[in-house]
């Protein structure tokens, strides 16, 4: 089954995302030193796989520590990976890296990865989706390779919501968010997004095939979890 996609990502929100999000780089940047010290045991010569790359800070960050990695990134947006293979050639890594325009499920089956990342990305995926999404990410890992699975999660039925809420307008502020789109946010929250609760998120990991899940990393909203194949 294809999965649904409506591109949030025009071509001038596409170019304009890394400076619109640069007011939280103490979030990215901690959530980032984690998943390097978590992948830091891999084999020297990795290869990577990057769900969802968007403008490459996944790629950009890992290159870095791990000069002998390689990578492939797939993303239904052309214009994200446009800014992507912009960022990756400035950087001078491009030659490490294959992007792709589509889907995971896209990727050629004997292909397999010592990790896949989906950093800040299944909440975009739809309710009824997201067990293929995992799958077909866990499906193209080598045994023993790593999920790392960072998204937008709370339980929106809970009476702590309204506390997370009040605290997750103050990052959409930093963004520069309008009082329109701050009274919206519960709306976006259930009917534009797919915002999980965790133990909902761990459980659908589970039964997509890890033997292990572990949440590594909490700011807020956002929730990160790793596990093994």
């Amino acid at each position: 089954m294809k999965p649904s996609f409506v591109d949030f990502f025009t071509k001038e929100v596409s170019q304009a995302y890394d400076e619109r999000n640069s007011k939280l780089s103490p979030i990215a940047d901690n959530m980032h030193f984690l998943i390097r010290l978590i992948l830091q045991e891999l084999p020297v010569h990795s290869h990577i796989l990057c769900v969802g790359v968007g403008t490459g800070a996944e790629i950009l960050s890992l290159s870095k520590a791990f000069p002998q990695w390689t990578f492939v990134g797939v993303d239904p947006s052309a214009s994200m990976l446009e800014v992507c293979h912009e960022r990756l050639k400035t950087a001078g890594i491009l030659d490490r890296c294959q992007l792709i325009h589509g889907y995971v499920h896209d990727l050629s089956n004997e292909e397999s990865f010592d990790a896949v990342l989906s950093v800040l990305v299944s909440h975009f995926v739809q309710r009824e989706e997201r067990s293929d999404f995992f799958r077909n990410m866990i499906s193209r890992l080598k045994k023993g390779g790593a999920l790392i699975n960072t998204e937008i999660s709370f339980d929106l039925n809970s009476s702590e919501f309204p506390l997370m809420l009040r605290q997750w307008e103050k990052i959409q502020m930093l963004m520069g968010a309008s009082a329109e789109s701050l009274a919206n946010l519960p709306q976006q929250f259930r009917e534009v997004l797919t915002v999980l609760a965790p133990s909902h998120v761990d459980e659908l990991l589970r039964q997509s095939g890890l033997h292990e899940s572990v949440q590594f990393f909490q700011a807020f909203m956002i929730r990160g979890w790793y596990g093994k194949k």
